[in-house]
């Protein structure tokens, strides 16, 4: 039976996402505004707390330990199962090309390290978890992340930019599939592992692959280039941001994907949105520049007050 799901991050990419989900799926939905809110108060209540708090990188080692560490008390406190939109990110480069819940985390770069002592933490905390672990995300609306800030801002003027080799494998997932699956473990979460990391698989695809595939989302020929990374390397001593974006660019030379076996056991029912209408609805708002974005309307109904 639906509960009650608290959602920190309700504007970001995957708490919006998240929002919409838990609300379709008639679950009662509170939203926290951290301007306003406290968070003690919001969760009282609660039987599943959405960790869509996801800080810019250069402000993860300042934020990550403070926010993991508080979310973990309160969910001592009351009970309640945290949900996380995990990623690869623990692995390391040295990982093999598929990974699964037992693979080690062996990373050593900052992020790497950084994601790998929290979800330590919520492991050593006794607090029921769910991690719900995928690739790059594909949005329905620019949320700056990679497919839109990088590959796909330019298919209007028929150009197709990717930021590694073309015949790696890379995963991906399209986020209101991870936000329903997300919403199915939790209405499952009494019978999973007290700490459970789930892969979720999306689309394991080359960049060969994704341009073909965009290629008929788009309707047209779509030109091939490549990002350079120089820009970037320079920019890095002076701006935090960019020595975190090439920290990470590894994973897009090193093939990868992530297992299925453990969603498909769960969720055997479970099925991602086909991949070329994922994409059209992903590069929806690009077709007539001239319309502003259009926006999913979140709730049918209000969402509980805080």
């Amino acid at each position: 039976m639906p509960g009650t799901a608290l959602i920190l991050g309700p504007t970001g990419r995957f708490g919006r996402n998240a929002h919409m989900a838990f609300c379709e799926a008639g679950w009662r939905v509170r939203l926290f505004d951290r301007s306003r809110d406290d968070l003690w108060d919001a969760a009282w209540g609660a039987d599943v707390i959405v960790n869509g708090w996801n800080p810019p990188y250069q402000h993860w080692a300042r934020d990550l330990p403070g926010q993991t560490a508080r979310i973990i008390e309160v969910a001592q406190a009351t009970g309640a199962t945290v949900l996380i939109p995990a990623n690869v990110y623990p692995y390391g480069e040295a990982a093999p090309d598929l990974l699964t819940a037992s693979t080690p985390h062996e990373a050593t770069n900052t992020l790497g390290r950084l994601r790998i002592d929290m979800e330590a933490a919520y492991a050593a905390s006794g607090v029921r978890t769910i991690l719900l672990r995928a690739g790059d995300f594909i949005d329905t609306e620019p949320s700056g992340n990679w497919f839109d800030k990088i590959i796909t801002p330019k298919l209007k003027r028929g150009s197709f930019t990717y930021p590694g080799p073309l015949d790696r494998p890379h995963e991906w997932a399209f986020l209101p599939d991870v936000a329903r699956a997300a919403v199915a473990l939790a209405g499952q979460r009494k019978s999973l592992p007290r700490f459970a990391d789930i892969p979720f698989v999306g689309y394991t695809l080359t960049g060969t692959e994704l341009h073909g595939a965009l290629e008929q989302a788009w309707g047209g020929r779509l030109a091939l280039k490549s990002m350079p990374w120089w820009p970037l390397r320079l920019a890095a001593p002076a701006w935090p941001m960019a020595r975190h974006l090439v920290e990470m660019s590894y994973l897009w030379r090193k093939p990868h994907r992530l297992d299925p076996a453990p969603l498909a056991d769960l969720l055997p029912a479970f099925r991602s949105t086909p991949l070329i209408e994922a994409l059209s609805s992903a590069i929806e708002h690009q077709i007539d520049p001239d319309q502003p974005v259009t926006r999913r309307r979140l709730c049918r109904g209000k969402a509980q007050p805080v």
